[in-house]
């Protein structure tokens, strides 16, 4: 007769793992003898490695009793059913992996190739990664509403990039992770981002352009591009005083012309 600890020493399993099983009743838990101790005989031991042998299989432990009772044709029948499950499983965890994969991938996890080619070339041109990371996260909510439209977006995105003195401009805009609302640099940021607007709509005159970004989108967009930089507001009003208005659908202002302050 065996000890509860040579039991589980016999079939592989732990002393924890044993009382478990006769906590789910898969184990029959014999009476204490004389000395207080319960002991286990072959049929036990025997009993414990079809059980830990199903479990190791990924048999769910409430269809184990079930197993272990069966006659051949409905434990063939049975096996076969946690085949199938366990299959479903396997396919489930692969999808998984492939989600985790596109995790690691990065910018291209949210987001389409032409997208992505143009985050790669800001990196290759020096652009400041916080710049980078807006532009990323505005492009994933541009993609997600309107999938259809970024190619045509891209096309102009990657021809200003190109366009040397609208690079040179827009390099500048690094400049807005750094101010402050009271930065006494604003003003002439400001000035600059005039002048990237303005080159930009002359550089991009004549292209196919997408169809038109919804207010709610818009109004999502330059919450994000607040967010992201303290000095946001402070340099949408300047941009106003300078003839601009809005940040992502950028339009002239009605007022254009009024005076600038600094």
């Amino acid at each position: 007769m065996l000890t509860i600890s040579q039991l589980a020493s016999y079939a592989g399993v732990t002393v924890r793992a044993v009382r478990h099983y006769h906590s789910r009743g898969l184990l029959p838990e014999p009476e204490r003898d004389r000395s207080g101790y319960r002991r286990y005989d072959a049929a036990a031991v025997v009993e414990l490695i079809k059980i830990r042998t199903l479990a190791d299989a990924g048999v769910p432990l409430s269809r184990v009793h079930e197993l272990v009772a069966a006659d051949a044709e409905e434990f063939a029948e049975a096996v076969r059913d946690v085949d199938r499950r366990l299959r479903a499983e396997i396919r489930a965890r692969q999808r998984s992996r492939e989600r985790i994969a596109q995790l690691a991938a990065g910018d291209s996890l949210a987001l389409p190739p032409e997208a992505v080619a143009y985050l790669d070339r800001m990196r290759e041109l020096g652009f400041r990664q916080e710049l980078i990371d807006i532009e990323r996260d505005s492009w994933i909510l541009i993609a997600a509403q309107i999938p259809d439209q970024v190619s045509a977006f891209m096309a102009i995105k990657h021809a200003q990039i190109e366009h040397e003195t609208l690079r040179r401009l827009y390099l500048d805009l690094g400049d807005l992770v750094d101010c402050t609302p009271d930065d006494p640099r604003l003003p002439s940021l400001a000035d600059r981002v005039t002048a990237f607007i303005e080159a930009a709509e002359a550089q991009s005159a004549g292209m196919e352009e997408g169809e038109p970004i919804s207010k709610e989108l818009i109004a999502l967009l330059d919450a994000a591009f607040v967010d992201s930089f303290p000095c946001a507001p402070r340099l949408l009003r300047l941009l106003e005083e300078r003839g601009w208005t809005g940040w992502t659908d950028i339009k002239r202002a009605d007022h254009a012309g009024m005076g600038r302050s600094s």
